[in-house]
């Protein structure tokens, strides 16, 4: 009889990388929001994770730093074989986390036999230690607002670990699906939503089908039961057109800002969308048609509504609210502006040490974005990855936010470490000034930006003219009754959203009750008090929607 699992010893070189980027999370991400954590199985009980894979290598991160030391002691990630040995930061990182490396057809020429036979014995190993292993059964990170067709490969190896250990009664592997929500994946100080489900368990007395010799049609079944679970906890739409009607409509339903759980928002947006994307591409009557006859008129009359946003740059919580007189706008635009400039002004010394973080980020990005799009136009390879080639250029923005948080990571230690070697014999106050100093210029620059923000905001208003602000506004009064007949009737969601999300639930980053902690929450140290979850440092909602649905055409 095995004696019990304890799982493998935590590697130093990992324990770092988990503390170095919990820390340039917290900096790029305005909020992580991890739910479930119930639901991750103890250190010692064998575990496989998935999840959805739209950010590249910042999937894997955001994982690692989501699952508490106290429950894992470590989660044993799964790489492309082409990013191993190279010559490169995120090469050593990589490697130094204990990463296996997995073999993919579309990385090598044509006739080369891709073999992982030894990954997936290493991998049923660890497994058999009581560790947890980290896979994306996607396949690969995609820029999409859809989840890709599944891979088999997790229900497999889950046959075959059981099929090894089918005389140990005892022996029990948890399938742990999560769902990773990025609300503007790549943007700076935008927020993120990590759901851990339910594990799915099994073992050889409750799961026999999947002992082998196997019949291939429980593998598909499990693969589609982790579809099922990964996809209910994020937006999953036929296209970005979908997307962008699903948060407008969520945000017309119930436009709370963060007084509503992240996950709420994202809940209340998936529901339209599941909705919405069930007519995605059909011009002709069907079925759905007769049974809801009204949704194909109200995404039209939605997407016109949408688009007159966009094109005056205006967010429907400034249409949503009454008109104010052009005195008041005048003199709400100065006291914005002054406070802005205060604000900038205050954090100028600590921006002066972010100046090389932002140029050695921006260059990284400029580079990464000019190779993805001569190997577009030239058809050729600039960066020896053969999985890019013929990818359109937005097909490359799921790696934005590893280029951005790795360069920015290396620039902020050269910038924090120097510093404390030029200022030598006062090195140890400089230690701990700096990365203070480098905080609270943070905070104060989202403060100016947020107070310039409603300064531009306030700007539009003058420019769009009384006349056709009035009309939006008759627009919005036509849709909001629709939208909320719809959301009520047909999706099933609460009546009364305002009464029922800033009750529901408990505290969480970037949720607050009552009028005195709504108003002193601007001004905390640790974050900014947002106003809405698709707010991010340098973009506002109106031009995100610009920005982060590419034309698929």
């Amino acid at each position: 009889m095995p004696g019990p699992r304890t799982g493998s010893s935590t590697p130093y070189s990992y324990i770092l990388i988990r503390l170095l980027f919990r820390f340039v999370l917290k900096i790029f991400y305005g909020s992580i929001v991890v739910e479930g954590q119930a639901n991750i199985p103890k250190t010692g009980r064998p575990c496989i994770v998935t999840s959805n894979h739209s950010n590249s290598l910042t999937d894997a991160l955001v994982l690692v730093t989501a699952i508490p030391p106290v429950d894992r002691n470590m989660l044993r990630l799964t790489a492309k074989a082409t990013q191993f040995g190279q010559r490169s930061f995120t090469s050593w990182l990589i490697e130094a986390a204990g990463t296996v490396p997995v073999k993919r057809r579309k990385d090598y020429a044509d006739g080369i036999t891709v073999d992982n036979t030894d990954v997936m014995e290493k991998l049923m190993e660890a497994l058999e230690l009581g560790d947890a292993v980290c896979l994306f059964p996607e396949g690969l990170s995609r820029y999409h607002p859809t989840i890709a067709p599944l891979k088999t490969g997790v229900a497999r190896l889950i046959s075959d670990v059981l099929t090894r250990n089918r005389n140990d009664p005892d022996f029990e592997i948890s399938l742990l699906n999560c769902s990773i929500t990025y609300m503007h994946r790549q943007h700076f100080r935008s927020d993120v939503l990590v759901s851990f489900h339910p594990p799915m368990t099994f073992s050889s007395k409750t799961h026999p089908e999947l002992l082998a010799p196997i019949d291939y049609k429980h593998i598909r079944q499990v693969t589609a039961q982790m579809y099922e679970q990964i996809s209910s906890g994020t937006i999953d739409a036929p296209s970005w057109d979908v997307v962008r009607l699903g948060k407008l409509a969520a945000r017309i339903y119930a436009p709370l800002g963060t007084r509503m759980r992240l996950g709420d928002h994202v809940r209340v947006v998936r529901a339209f969308i599941e909705a919405f994307k069930a007519f995605e591409g059909h011009t002709d009557a069907s079925d759905d048609d007769e049974k809801r006859p009204e949704l194909p008129e109200l995404r039209l009359d939605l997407s016109k509504y949408q688009d007159q946003l966009t094109h005056w740059g205006l967010t429907d919580e400034r249409v949503r609210r009454p008109t104010i007189s052009r005195p008041l706008i005048f003199a709400r635009m100065v006291l914005r502006f002054v406070w802005a400039w205060c604000l900038f002004t205050l954090s100028l010394p600590g921006l002066v040490l972010w100046t090389p973080v932002f140029l050695t980020t921006f260059y990284a990005v400029h580079n990464f974005k000019k190779a993805s799009l001569d190997s577009l136009l030239h058809g050729c390879l600039t960066d020896s990855d053969p999985s890019r080639l013929g990818k359109p250029i937005f097909d490359t923005w799921d790696e934005i936010a590893q280029y951005k948080l790795i360069y920015g990571l290396m620039s902020g230690l050269v910038v924090w470490l120097g510093l404390s070697l030029v200022t030598f014999p006062f090195s140890a106050i400089t230690f701990m000034l700096v990365p203070a100093l480098m905080w609270m210029a943070l905070r104060w620059l989202e403060d100016a930006v947020s107070a310039f923000r409603a300064f531009t905001a306030h700007l539009r208003l003058l420019l769009v003219g009384k006349s056709t602000l009035r009309a939006m506004q008759v627009q919005r009064k036509e849709l909001y009754p629709r939208i909320m007949d719809f959301a009520v009737n047909a999706i099933g969601l609460p009546d009364n959203p305002e009464v029922y999300f800033t009750r529901r639930g408990g505290k969480e980053k970037g949720r607050v009750q009552g009028g005195w902690e709504f108003g002193t929450r601007y001004f905390s140290i640790k974050r900014r008090r947002k106003r809405d979850w698709e707010e991010t440092l340098l973009y506002d909602v109106a031009s995100l929607d610009l920005l982060d649905y590419p034309n698929e055409e």
